[in-house]
């Protein structure tokens, strides 16, 4: 058997939809701590698993590998469809423990090739792979899903450097079904204009990574809210206007009262806030939960660190 604990992540945004450069895409955001996914792999007399979108990726998995029958248990979930990457986690999750339980000799490249996910934006990979805090440089333009786009920088967040979570109930249902389109909305999306991509490329590079090593909070927050705002102007046509829904704009605007940046993870409806200290975390979390159950959402908001370890094997 073998059991494998893996941490979601939160995208900031991908610097350049342009392609002008001979690449696109790339992935700044962070592998967080909570919630956790964990999966069981063990042998069986024939693949089950307790997950459909489980089952989904052993059957992906033999399209390239001959092993022997397996069983899958997820055992703690990501929550599906809110911008924290469950699905190329759990895909990753089974083929990585099915090449430790049965020693196909692959590497994590290799699964992630298979299983064909975190290709596009490798987040996910990396935040499976390394932790922490995330840049990677995309793929060349006429590689698309043929290599794995190469890590950048990683660098280990703080343990004083909290993110406060917010994922509301509302908006889920919506954009689960947007999300199931996502595929022929990214075949189809709109170029980038050069300008816009190279302005998003300079936040990155001069703003956000030099603050993140020098450790100022405020400017390395400054420069994800900025870059995370800019990308969700350019994704408008795609959503209700900068952010996914109301909800998120106006949970933003109460995050930046009192967080060092506030941004939504991928297309929602999670969005989130960087803080330093437990305190001032605890306070921002009060307030968006107060926030939620006032304009009648509800939801989930919760407190992490990053994860600064990427994936565990946890017994095998």
């Amino acid at each position: 058997m073998v059991r494998i604990r893996a941490p979601a992540h939160l995208h900031t945004g991908n610097p350049d939809l342009s392609g002008d450069m001979g690449r696109l895409y790339g992935t700044v955001g962070f592998a967080i701590e909570m919630p956790p996914l964990e999966v069981e792999v063990k042998p069986a007399e024939k693949d089950t698993a307790n997950d459909g979108d489980a089952m989904r990726f052993i059957r992906r998995f033999r399209e390239s590998h001959d092993f022997p029958p397996v069983s899958v248990e997820v055992r703690r979930y990501i929550p599906k469809w809110v911008g924290l990457g469950f699905h190329t986690t759990l895909a990753l999750s089974i083929g990585e423990g099915i090449n430790r339980l049965f020693n196909l000799g692959l590497t994590f490249e290799e699964v992630v090739l298979s299983m064909r996910r975190g290709l596009v934006t490798a987040l996910g990979f990396y935040a499976m792979k390394t932790g922490g805090f995330i840049y990677e440089g995309g793929f060349p333009v006429d590689k698309r899903e043929e290599v794995v786009p190469p890590l950048v920088f990683r660098g280990e967040m703080p343990d004083d450097w909290l993110l406060v979570v917010a994922v509301p109930e509302n908006p889920r249902k919506a954009l689960a079904e947007v999300r199931k389109r996502e595929d022929e909305i990214l075949g189809n999306l709109k170029k980038m204009p050069p300008q816009l991509a190279d302005r998003l490329s300079r936040i990155v590079l001069m703003k956000i990574l030099p603050a993140f090593v020098e450790r100022d909070i405020k400017t390395f927050g400054d420069g994800l809210y900025l870059f995370n705002h800019l990308l969700g102007e350019f994704w408008s046509d795609y959503q209700e206007n900068v952010y996914c829904c109301d909800i998120v704009n106006e949970g933003i605007k109460l995050m930046l009262s009192k967080a060092h940046c506030a941004c939504q993870t991928s297309w929602g409806p999670t969005f989130y806030g960087l803080v330093d200290g437990r305190k001032k975390a605890e306070i921002l979390r009060g307030e968006v939960e107060a926030f939620l159950r006032e304009n009648g959402d509800g939801g989930e908001v919760f407190i992490t660190k990053a994860d600064n370890r990427g994936r565990v094997v946890l017994d095998g």
